[in-house]
């Protein structure tokens, strides 16, 4: 029976992704808003398969949420890091759908601005 089938493959798919979700829910840390962590989340579950650590250890799944936390760092705290890794991390989370974001500054922003465009009194 064909529909029997697809009905079991489909509840194994889904079983898969609760497992899945269950794993990366220890990740979270206790000051994630819910919409920041469904963000790392997706990020760490997209990458979760390349990252698995090795039977002899590497520490490969630190690494993967040290990254999750670099690119959700930069995006909700605007957090700001060596342009190699901001690279790599925005890339890794190409397409993940993030509403809402806080808009911030940068240094070198500010630094661009002259004394006078951030609030500088002239006495003359």
């Amino acid at each position: 029976m064909v529909g029997g089938e697809a009905a079991a493959a489909v509840e194994e798919l889904i079983s898969g992704v609760r497992r899945a979700t269950d794993f990366a829910e220890q990740f979270r840390s206790y000051s994630e808003s819910e919409k920041q962590w469904k963000a790392r989340m997706e990020f760490i579950l997209r990458h979760l398969p390349d990252y698995r650590d090795p039977p002899d250890g590497g520490g490969r799944l630190d690494q993967l949420l040290s990254l999750s936390m670099v690119w959700a760092n930069h995006l909700f705290l605007g957090c700001s890091y060596n342009k190699d890794l901001l690279d790599k991390v925005m890339e890794m989370a190409d397409g993940i759908e993030v509403e809402d974001l806080p808009q911030f500054t940068t240094r070198s922003e500010l630094m661009k601005k002259s004394y006078w465009d951030i609030g500088g009194h002239n006495t003359s």
